[in-house]
């Protein structure tokens, strides 16, 4: 009982968190003409509800693709059109045909904000709730202290409730597939994942390790008996599970071929705004989107994220186990992140809730990936009059990782599991007898870097002739730490023993 009345008090002190940055503002508040993704997502109910299913995502008299046009998969179609459905019968003047464009009023806010809120409810909050009681070996206390740190993550609260949008139902579902695949339901697992991919289409960064985890498993069992039958039903659910999804625009090839297209713009270049990636660092020195063709940026993108990802999904096929799962979702997802084409600053955030699943195996690398991560998207939190709510979040979920886990005391090489690694090293490398202090004051320096910059940006107006001198900034730093948490993981899948011995259990 008592965990269950610990558990109710943090899902409730998450639910008052996330209630209370949604009173805030969201993007393109009273911005005309385009607003911004708050208005992008009531236009989704206004196109759904009122436009057949054939003319969602194609140029239309009625659809103006320019304006918001739908670039989600058919999942998020569909959930705008249920709210649309529930908005009609409240006041049909948010989704009417065109006059409800850049519709904004406090009755609709508390609407938008209230179908974020059910979500999360309904699809995020019970996997992490459930994935963190399933933690074994682990006191009641650590799956407590667990949950409240996912749950009281800035980052996705900020996107979700601030900003606006609903990236805890895909995060949720590929977390529902996580929880599956943990207890061997590889079948649900993979139509949860499918699901999370057909709802948001950067769910691909998580695609590899799930593939990868399910073939070595499938490789284990014997490719000529039952690992072949496994396959067979893993292959059947994905293809069931995405017919299912596109039933309605397999009408024709066209259909699914106009739909692909949205989801995947390649016109639109290698990345857009501040991004903390590599490409966008890059161009501070090297203008790359002007000396290099959009097919060259795709191929060249394309090439250094496989070659960044590759040793890790070998070694999960190689060697399958749950950690080492948890750990590919991580860093595969992180090398989208800083090397693919075409990604967003909220795209982090598919590297952060990976990293949320290990907070309790390396509380204090996780805690300042988090941090760092949650510091990335500054600009866009700015933009959308959030500085408030991200300063009261970040330290809040600063001091609770703090005080449930004691982060500071755990950065000894064991701690961050790098003790194989070490050992490896043992006599070529002499400071890793100092390596915890070490540890610590890069985290202090990092802090206290994020910190300045942070206030500098929100207070200091910067030179005239740099106008992006402090957005820019954010990004460099970000990408220059997410680079050395790339390192770190890999350097923790490749070393771990861990994972050779969870994957002698398998076979």
């Amino acid at each position: 009982m008592e965990k269950w009345s610990l558990m109710t008090i943090t899902v409730l002190l998450a639910l008052t968190v996330r209630w209370t940055v949604s009173l805030g503002s969201y993007s393109g508040a009273g911005k005309p003409p385009m607003y911004g993704d708050y208005e992008a997502q009531r236009h989704w109910q206004e196109v759904t509800y009122n436009l057949p299913i054939r003319q969602w995502y194609f140029n239309t008299s009625d659809n103006n693709l320019l304006y918001w046009g739908l670039d989600y998969p058919p999942l998020t179609a569909y959930h705008s059109f249920v709210c649309a459905y529930i908005a009609k019968l409240i006041n049909p003047d948010w989704i009417a045909l065109h006059t409800s464009r850049g519709y904004e009023s406090q009755p609709h806010k508390l609407f938008m904000r209230t179908t974020v809120f059910v979500a999360d409810l309904l699809v995020y909050i019970p996997a992490v709730i459930v994935y963190c009681f399933s933690l074994k070996e682990t006191s009641t206390k650590k799956k407590v202290s667990s949950a409240l740190c996912i749950l009281l993550y800035p980052g996705l609260i900020l996107i979700d409730h601030g900003h606006f949008q609903y990236n805890s139902v895909s995060l949720g579902l590929a977390l529902w597939g996580v929880l599956y695949l943990s207890y061997d339901w590889d079948l649900l697992g993979s139509a949860a994942f499918c699901l999370a991919l057909n709802y948001k289409q950067m769910e691909l960064y998580h695609s590899l390790p799930f593939f990868c985890y399910l073939l070595g498993k499938c490789f284990k069992k014997g490719l000529k008996g039952k690992g072949l039958v496994l396959l067979t039903k893993i292959a059947g659910t994905v293809v069931v599970s995405f017919a299912v999804c596109w039933l309605p625009f397999c009408t024709d090839m066209e259909q699914i071929m106009q739909v692909l297209r949205r989801l995947f713009p390649i016109d639109r270049g290698l990345f857009e705004d501040k991004v903390a990636n590599i490409w966008c660092s890059l161009s501070v020195l090297i203008k790359i989107k002007n000396i290099v063709s959009p097919q060259t940026q795709l191929k060249l993108s394309f090439a250094v994220t496989f070659l960044s990802l590759l040793p890790t999904c070998i070694k999960l096929t190689v060697q399958p186990s749950l950690r080492g799962f948890k750990f590919a979702l991580v860093s595969c997802a992180l090398s989208f992140f800083l090397f693919s084409f075409q990604v967003h600053e909220k795209s982090i955030l598919l590297v952060s809730i990976p990293v949320c699943l290990i907070i309790n195996e390396i509380p204090f690398m996780a805690t300042w990936f988090l941090l760092v991560s949650t510091f990335s998207m500054l600009p866009l939190l700015l933009k959308d009059g959030l500085l408030l709510a991200y300063a009261v979040t970040t330290l809040a979920f600063l001091s609770v990782c703090a005080a449930s886990f004691s982060i500071f005391e755990k950065t000894s090489a064991e701690d961050l599991q790098l003790k194989p690694f070490s050992l490896s090293l043992k006599g070529y490398v002499s400071w890793f007898k100092s390596f915890p202090k070490i540890v610590r004051c890069l985290f202090l320096l990092s802090v206290t870097l994020m910190g300045v910059l942070s206030l500098m940006s929100a207070a200091v107006h910067p030179p005239q002739r740099l106008p992006d001198l402090f957005p820019l900034s954010v990004s460099v730093i970000s990408c220059l730490h997410f680079l050395l948490f790339l390192v770190y993981f890999n350097v923790v899948i490749l070393w771990d023993s861990k994972n050779s011995r969870s994957q002698r259990k398998i076979s």
